[in-house]
């Protein structure tokens, strides 16, 4: 590979304690040297004056759709998405059409992934086969193959039988279980949040507590096995509490948020319509303000997108029949930093943190540092950067956003993967010849 050296960038690397105006160069897709002014060989230069040089994003909840959705997404489309929004790896979930619970499909994913030369993919495998709740997949060979965690994704393990199986298993595979949290005895047939949105919309609401009692059945189960649960989508505050209460106890949980769950509350679906319904639901201000605190005290561990693409004509149903779901990967880092940063609720480090260190560990896989031979994952952001996002112009194949035509503060300018640039050349290119911005 050609050599890349990134100059004048303001580089901050959390884990490593690290913030300061640093040259990176980059060789055979690695880091080799971090300086206050390098010299290069023969090879790309960029000019990151005005810009922070991160180590790359790493989403570890998405739906790429591929193979039986491409209608929605694409392998090729999801990622093209991904790395425009600063993602150099994200984490697919198995719910394609067939399920991914089987080892050749995990290495198909990530072969494929491969040979597209966008952001890498670090597969979610089932935790049953066909997700169906029923039969253990072989969790082992799918961790041998590739899979980072384990997850029924949209549907939660359906007993506690079933979830202390898996941490049996997992916990010596030292991976973690991903779960969903949801009773359908309490939430089967609703649309939206239940209360008065979901009153006025003549809808069937989804109570917080099918969250909240799935939640504690598996963080019983997870203090008695010593294993590792992670918290997909958290959004209700005694959710949060919860989490909270228990870390405090030794319970080894970590849990994700989504943009949409910590920026918007259900009564989003009354002005997006079925572009706001997910599942979870949109929750209620004091449930936004529970994640908040959640992401500021370190409760929270991650910001994941949640990416969940749907065709326009999916989408077009009425509120009660449409699918759950919206799309992220482009808008997530927008968000936060007019959301989060802006606001002074957390730092543009802690943001990082949320986004690339914390992820990468609880995956456990390479990424999250900028230093001398970590791979050369990156992420060039804008920090004040002001843009409308339009979801038309996006790269994911989908438009279900709630954030379209949204104005943000904060802009991912360049992804490099591997060493390779990846999104961002027209953007750096302008950016050199404009000289860049060293005041900001």
């Amino acid at each position: 590979m050609p050599s890349l050296l990134i100059q004048h960038g303001r580089v901050i690397s959390p884990a490593d304690a690290l913030d300061a105006q640093l040259d990176v160069l980059v060789e055979d897709g690695v880091i080799r040297a971090l300086a206050p002014a390098l010299s290069a060989p023969a090879g790309e230069i960029i000019d990151a004056r005005g810009l922070v040089v991160s180590p790359g994003f790493i989403d570890i909840h998405v739906h790429l759709r591929e193979p039986g959705g491409e209608a929605s997404e694409t392998l090729e489309t999801g990622l093209a998405a991904a790395v425009a929004g600063g993602f150099t790896a994200v984490c697919p979930m198995p719910n394609t059409r067939p399920v991914n619970d089987r080892p050749e499909s995990i290495r198909w994913q990530i072969e494929r992934a491969r040979e597209m030369s966008l952001a890498r993919v670090y597969p979610v495998a089932a935790v049953t086969l066909g997700s169906e709740g029923e039969t253990l997949a072989d969790l082992p060979a799918l961790a041998a193959a590739g899979a980072v965690a384990f997850s029924d994704d949209g549907r939660p393990v359906k007993t506690a039988g079933l979830v202390r199986a898996v941490f049996e298993v997992a916990d010596d595979l030292n991976v973690p279980l991903i779960d969903h949290c949801e009773d359908s005895s309490l939430s089967a047939g609703g649309a939206v949040n239940a209360g008065p949105v979901a009153e006025h919309l003549g809808v069937r609401g989804i109570p917080a507590t099918s969250e909240e009692v799935c939640l504690v059945r598996d963080l019983v189960l997870a203090a008695e096995a010593g294993a590792h649960l992670h918290v997909a989508h958290i959004s209700t505050a005694r959710s949060v509490d919860m989490v909270r209460a228990a870390r405090a106890r030794g319970v080894r949980v970590t849990a994700e948020v989504t943009p949409h769950h910590f920026v918007l509350t259900d009564e989003a679906v009354l002005r997006y319509g079925t572009a706001a319904k997910m599942n979870p639901p949109l929750r209620t201000s004091d449930d936004v303000e529970a994640t908040l605190r959640g992401l500021a005290d370190g409760t929270i561990d991650a910001i994941a997108t949640d990416h969940a693409p749907h065709a326009p004509e999916l989408k077009a149903r009425p509120l009660a029949d449409a699918p759950f779901g919206v799309i992220g990967l482009e808008t997530a880092f927008g968000l936060a930093m007019t959301h989060l940063v802006h606001t002074g609720r957390i730092s543009l480090s802690k943001l990082i943190r949320l986004l690339s260190v914390n992820p990468a560990g609880i995956i456990g896989r390479p990424g999250g540092r900028v230093r001398v031979e970590a791979p050369a994952d990156l992420t060039l952001l804008d920090p004040d950067r002001e843009w409308t996002y339009s979801a038309s112009a996006g790269r994911s194949k989908s438009r279900n956003s709630p954030f379209d035509g949204w104005k943000l503060k904060g802009a991912v300018a360049a992804t490099v993967v591997e060493g390779r640039v990846v999104y961002g050349a027209d953007f750096l290119s302008c950016h050199a010849r404009e000289g860049g911005n060293p005041d900001r």
